[in-house]
């Protein structure tokens, strides 16, 4: 399940390392504190249609992001948690919560970004971040979504899961989070499986920390 929010802006200038504001944000309306750290069925994009300046970006029309979960009731306490405060970060405020109905999948693979997504993986002593030209990302993208289905009990054996490598304009994004440089893929993927089984991952997103705003898909 996703839903839309349109957002009111102001002249103030959003940082460009606003997603950590954007996470407390959704952890103020869910009623969550900051350690709050199960596996994440759920994703979130970053804002719309800002425009760069020396000090962040400027949004001059509004903005916009949604929010999908696997589960529904997180979606109606999001909703609820809104209603009593839709005030964000840095003047923004929420004017409307827009639900989408869940698409049907049958017979569609490709899905673009809505936000980078984050490999990492434990190499000896290091953390490595994955990036989508290397030649094991897709493996680990279907191995954290296997992860999330687990917990769901969701099971499906046709799954398969890689970056699209060859579109032309697929790169890679620094995220600075908390202090914290994070080196993501912004490329497009390929889902393969049961329909259900992409919906599940078009809601919870894909790659590591989703639950702070790294890989969501659209």
């Amino acid at each position: 399940m996703r839903i839309h929010l349109k957002i009111k802006t102001t002249t103030d200038v959003i940082p460009f390392d606003h997603q950590p504001l954007l996470t407390g944000t959704i952890h103020k309306w869910l009623g969550w504190n900051e350690e709050h750290g199960e596996v994440s069925l759920y994703s979130f994009s970053q804002l719309e249609g800002g425009k760069a300046t020396p000090n962040g970006l400027r949004f001059e029309r509004g903005t916009s992001f949604f929010f999908s979960s696997y589960d529904a009731k997180l979606i109606k306490k999001l909703i609820g948690g809104i209603q009593t405060d839709p005030t964000m970060f840095r003047g923004l405020t929420v004017l409307e919560v827009i639900i989408q109905e869940d698409p049907d999948f049958a017979d569609r693979q490709l899905f673009f970004v809505a936000s980078p997504i984050f490999i990492k993986r434990r190499v000896e002593d290091r953390i490595s971040h994955i990036l989508f030209d290397d030649p094991h990302a897709g493996t680990y993208l279907k191995e954290t979504l296997q992860t999330k289905m687990k917990e769901a009990g969701i099971l499906d054996e046709t799954l398969d899961v890689r970056f699209e490598t060859g579109y032309p304009k697929a790169g890679t994004k620094m995220i600075n989070y908390n202090g914290i440089r994070n080196r993501a893929s912004w490329c497009p993927v390929v889902i393969e499986g049961k329909p259900e089984t992409k919906l599940f991952a078009w809601n919870v997103g894909l790659g590591n920390s989703t639950g702070i705003g790294f890989g969501a898909i659209k």
